[in-house]
């Protein structure tokens, strides 16, 4: 008799990224093991159902692949006894066999609001943590039900196709993180966990109203699906995939582009701008303030909508101030960009 469903689905679902793992179809900056060393993979495990349905099947999965698995839980340092159940995590997943296994701490700042500072503090802490052991990839626990409430998030902001493009299966520098469960939903992670045994803990921020993802997860969701009916996440996640496919192709024209629109000395010529598609246009900005300096977080469609107007609705307005202390001017048929 074979595995229950649930745990097939999910073993499956991590089977397939780590045969990526092992035969790469993209190229990638991180470089293979040495001769006669098997690669490492790393999963980052809060403790909760999604997460621990994962290091069970990586646990499960990579040995008879002939891969390493590893795994790392991050202390945010935000509720009372965090330290406490970080440990804890960190003792379920060696009782995996997982080698190495790390609990790190990081201080989460306030930049951005308090989801957004301890996203980037938990990223930098997986960062460092698969550049220290050498992880060919960090494995990710995020579900179909968490892509449509990026999704949600990203039509609430505004900021166009690739905020809706939600998560990516693949992410990071050279492809570090994979997330095998997008296609997955929450409930498959939880029932795998149960059948399985394995103890979960629910972060009681998830429920906690005063977090944006928490509202739209408790209180958005669930009114979509009463007034539309079944399918809302499905739907969701299939519209994140379809703009990605969109957002890489503008993102693929807008960087071939580029350089025609530049004169002999690197600007932007407005006259050239002006003549391309408003999203090819609009990339180029982006693309533009960032290598300028501007950190790419810290952009928001309002921002490049401002540059824009100084090349389709231009009245002799003064320069546009953005994120990273980036100064956008236009000054003799061109833009101007200076940092600080």
């Amino acid at each position: 008799m074979g595995p229950h469903p649930a745990v097939a689905a999910i073993r499956l679902a991590v089977r397939r990224v780590l045969h990526d793992v092992l035969t790469p179809t993209t190229p990638s900056s991180v470089p293979p093991a040495p001769a006669g060393h098997k690669p490492l993979v790393l999963v980052a495990c809060s403790g909760g159902a999604d997460s621990m349905a994962l290091a069970s099947a990586l646990a499960f999965e990579a040995p008879r692949l002939g891969i390493r698995a590893g795994g790392v839980t991050v202390d945010h340092g935000l509720q009372h006894g965090s330290d406490l159940r970080a440990a804890e995590v960190a003792s379920r997943l060696a009782a995996f066999d997982l080698d190495p296994v790390e609990a790190l701490t990081v201080n989460v700042g306030r930049e951005g609001g308090p989801e957004a500072a301890a996203r980037d503090a938990r990223y930098a802490a997986l960062d460092a943590a698969a550049e220290r052991h050498g992880a060919a990839a960090v494995l990710l626990g995020h579900t179909r039900d968490d892509q449509a409430e990026t999704v949600l998030l990203g039509l609430a902001r505004g900021s166009g196709t690739r905020s809706l493009a939600g998560m990516a299966v693949t992410s990071g520098v050279g492809g570090r993180y994979r997330r095998p469960f997008l296609g997955l939903d929450r409930q498959t992670a939880r029932k795998a966990c149960m059948v399985q045994s394995l103890p979960v803990w629910d972060d009681p921020h998830n429920a906690d109203p005063a977090y944006t993802r928490s509202r739209v997860r408790h209180e958005a969701l669930p009114v979509l699906e009463k007034a539309l009916g079944k399918g809302v996440i499905e739907a969701l996640a299939r519209t994140a995939q379809l703009s990605r496919d969109d957002a890489d192709a503008l993102d693929d024209w807008a960087a071939a582009v580029e350089p025609s629109v530049r004169d002999d000395s690197g600007a932007l010529e407005t006259a050239k701008l002006y003549a391309l598609p408003p999203a090819v246009r609009r990339r180029v900005l982006r693309r533009a303030v960032i290598s300028a300096g501007s950190p790419a977080g810290s952009l928001f469609a309002r921002h490049i909508e401002e540059i824009d107007r100084l090349i389709t609705g231009w009245r002799g307005q003064g320069a546009i101030n953005l994120p990273g202390r980036v100064a956008v001017r236009r000054q003799g048929g061109r833009l101007v960009l200076r940092q600080g």
